[in-house]
């Protein structure tokens, strides 16, 4: 399944490459604008499924190009700004913005909410299968031929991270941030995690969880 496109137009240099690396680090694929210059263009072209938009940008501010992102397109549009004014919120959402994200933000909120979007409008799969291991992202049930296997929280998201990037090594800082938002290294943090989740899934079939040595981790169906 082709991965949800989201356009991202922020010109702070700095958040808009941790943003894009948290979206893409996701499973999304993602374009970045420092400006609304190109954003017709981007839109006829990218045809993204989600906009986040800063709203106080150089030339056209946010406001304004949400009115062009809804005349042309019907993708979702996050706001993303240090305003935190009322009014602020009330004129995003009256213009037709999805949801509205206020800076400072922690990486993994910022995820999760671009995901919800995308999920509220029919873009997000909702089942993710790898061979015989079966997750309900909307649920949160998660089956392993058939039987129920029981994750908390941290693992289910974990796990649901590792089977959107199926057949992908994915490395211990990619699962930092796009986990737990962290962008300080903590190997033990995903260890401990990473080894509770294979007891979990190994109880009912064969590893699906391997680790590549050096490199990071991948959820695949077959033999290492």
């Amino acid at each position: 399944m082709e991965p949800d496109r989201v356009l991202l137009v922020e010109d702070a240099e700095a958040i808009r490459a941790a943003v894009e690396s948290a979206l893409t680090g996701a499973g999304h694929r993602v374009l970045g604008l420092p400006d609304g210059d190109r954003l017709e263009r981007c839109l006829a072209e990218f045809r993204p499924d989600l906009v986040v938009l800063d709203v106080m940008l150089p030339g056209r501010d946010g406001f304004e190009l949400l009115k062009v992102v809804r005349r042309s397109t019907t993708a979702g549009v996050l706001l993303l700004t240090a305003r935190d004014a009322v009014d602020d919120r009330l004129r995003g959402f009256g213009e037709g913005a999805d949801d509205y994200v206020t800076k400072p933000f922690v990486l993994a909120e910022l995820v999760a909410r671009v995901e919800a979007v995308l999920r509220r409008l029919g873009r997000a799969r909702p089942v993710v299968e790898v061979g015989d291991l079966l997750i309900d992202v909307e649920s949160g049930v998660v089956r392993r031929a058939g039987v129920p296997v029981e994750l908390t929280a941290t693992e289910l998201k974990l796990l649901t991270f590792l089977a959107n990037r199926r057949d992908r090594v994915v490395g211990k800082a990619q699962l930092l941030t796009g986990v737990w938002g962290y962008d300080d290294y903590a190997a033990n943090l995903v260890e401990v995690h990473i080894s509770a989740l294979r007891r979990k899934l190994e109880a009912n079939g064969p590893r699906l969880l391997h680790t590549v040595r050096g490199l990071g981790y991948v959820l695949r169906d077959g033999d290492a």
